[in-house]
């Protein structure tokens, strides 16, 4: 059970933040699937999922099927036929009730929608009881277009490391969307993304990124997760290719004024320090091709 009617650690960035409405926040937020969720997690191909494995690294993940496999079974039960790919890190997760973050995305309609509660395994379906479900603003959504799948094969076995290789740094240089998981105890997980122009993460290093924290919502899910846990996770997809590199780690809030001022459009900056590195080529059989920036995006800043 996540459902809570406070959550300190949001409470806490917005503090600081100098944002702070009591109440503003995931707690604001009821489990039942609205009228017009339903059909539109059923037209989806892609969602993207975050939890915790069994050690308590966090990780996102990627899940693919044909328009249906995210089916809703009443107003707070969704059954998922497709799972994480193997060699995924929560391909064999959700054995037992886990807390989970959903995300459902459209990028060539820059929509969204958000859920959050308890997922267990039944079989070859996941299947999720809704705590928390909202649909999010577009902002920095970059608008691709579906094109046809790729061949019907096998995704390549993971490569794993602790840390990122030459191409990897430069993969992630070039993106210009990501996928966070977050999770605190008796808070729950979440899975959101964070989109900007090419180069707004910056690789500092084999083991690090750092990015900027744009205006949003204000409800502050993600860093109010990091402020109570500070272990989480990203997944970068090549949309082109549907490779995925899947890196977990430790996140935090970097809130000093001249590291913010010297990025353009960030309220403060986010730094990781990588700890798993997994990739798999050809994870999904989705290609998307690129359409357009967000026009929220600000301007990138040269990074390392």
């Amino acid at each position: 059970m996540i459902k809570t009617t406070y959550h300190e650690g949001e409470q806490a960035v917005q503090k600081r933040a100098g944002e702070g409405r009591p109440g503003w926040g995931s707690p604001m937020f009821e489990g039942d699937l609205l009228p017009g969720f339903g059909p539109y997690l059923l037209r989806q191909r892609m969602l993207f999922l975050g939890a915790a494995d069994s050690s308590g690294a966090v990780w996102s993940s990627l899940v693919t099927g044909d328009p249906g496999f995210a089916a809703p079974l009443d107003q707070q039960t969704i059954a998922l036929s497709s799972l994480p790919v193997p060699g995924d890190p929560l391909a064999d997760a959700f054995g037992t009730t886990t807390d989970i973050g959903l995300l459902a995305l459209e990028p060539h309609t820059t929509s969204r929608v958000r859920i959050n509660g308890v997922a267990h395994r039944e079989n070859d379906t996941l299947r999720i009881r809704t705590e928390q479900v909202l649909g999010n603003c577009p902002k920095y959504l970059q608008v691709r277009v579906p094109v046809a799948d790729g061949p019907a094969t096998e995704p390549k076995p993971a490569r794993t490391g602790a840390d990122l290789t030459p191409e990897q740094e430069s993969w992630i240089r070039g993106a210009d969307t990501f996928f966070i998981a977050s999770r605190a105890e008796g808070h729950g997980a979440d899975s959101s993304h964070r989109g900007g122009d090419p180069g707004f993460v910056s690789v500092a290093g084999p083991r690090k990124l750092v990015w900027p924290d744009y205006f949003g919502n204000s409800f502050y899910m993600t860093l109010g997760n990091l402020q109570l846990n500070p272990n989480c996770g990203l997944l970068f997809l090549d949309w082109e290719s549907g490779s995925t590199l899947q890196l977990s780690g430790k996140a935090r809030i970097d809130w000093d004024e001249d590291h913010r001022t010297a990025v353009p459009g960030a309220l403060r900056m986010c730094e990781f320090d990588i700890e798993q590195v997994v990739q798999i080529d050809a994870a999904t059989r989705l290609r998307w091709s690129f359409a357009g920036p967000s026009p929220y995006n600000p301007p990138a800043a040269d990074g390392p």
